[in-house]
Formats: structure tokens, sequence, C-alpha cells
């Protein structure tokens, strides 16, 4: 990917990775610019958050430990995204980060 590419989309990308809101936002700005990087993070953020509603209906509904496990999953996944935008580069997040970007392909 072209520095300037990455130049371009690191604020919106970093953005996506403050709350809900800051993912919406960054969404929403990057309809009309359609920067790959910053498309390649909103997806990520978007796993992530839905990851989080997952563990809280976990540990709500099923089990208090492992919804605990899933949310420092979640945690440790959005530290690691978090990372890796803050130094413009383009990691999915291990194990999931893949999965986020085929399910998610369509959002740009």
């Amino acid at each position: 990917m072209m520095k300037q590419t990455i130049n371009e989309g690191k604020n919106l990308a970093v953005i996506s990775y403050l709350t809900f809101v800051g993912l919406i936002i960054a969404i929403i700005m990057n309809l009309e610019k359609r920067n790959t990087f910053t498309s390649f993070h909103i997806r990520q953020m978007l796993g992530l958050v839905i990851m989080v509603l997952v563990s809280n209906m976990i540990e709500k509904y099923l089990n208090s430990w492992l919804g605990t496990l899933c949310w420092f999953a979640s945690a440790a996944g959005w530290l690691y995204a978090f990372y890796h935008v803050i130094i413009g580069q383009q990691k999915p997040i291990p194990f999931i980060g893949e999965y986020f970007q085929e399910w998610f392909r369509n959002v740009r």
C-alpha cells in the first residue's frame, strides 16, 4: 500500500477505534473519500464492536467467566489493531481479522 494512502486515511482510521461513535463518524466520512487503509480498519473495528456485544450477551445469559474471557479477547484485539493503525500498518487481528474483512467487505 502506498505511503500517501496510509497518511491520508490514518486520521479516520484512528477515529474509527475511538468508541462506537468514532466508528460511525469514520464510516460516514470515508463514504466520499473511499480510502482503502481507513476501510480496512473500519471493518476491523466493526468486528470488534460485535465481539464486545457478543461477549456481553455471553456474560449475561450463559456464563460470566466465559463472557469475561471473550471480553478480554476483544480488548486484546482492540489493542493489537490500535497499535497497528498508529504505526501505519494494515495487519488483521490474529485468528479472526481476516473473517472481519470477508464478512464486512461491503463496508467501505
